[in-house]
């Protein structure tokens, strides 16, 4: 895989691969999801400078 289609974000501790259909999210525990599921389990809390996953 290229590293053009994966983002590693290190003030949430995931992954984000890029692919056709939807992008996926791997975080550091538990299976994998999306964008929506991180901004459940995570961005909304967060709210830091720098979130790639707002949702304003």
């Amino acid at each position: 895989m290229s590293d053009l289609n994966m983002q590693v974000y290190l003030l949430c501790s995931v992954k984000i691969i890029k692919a056709i259909g939807g992008d996926r999210v791997v975080f550091s525990a538990g299976p994998p999801g999306t964008r929506k599921i991180l901004w459940q389990k995570v961005c909304q809390y967060v709210q830091k400078p720098g979130c790639i996953n707002r949702m304003d």
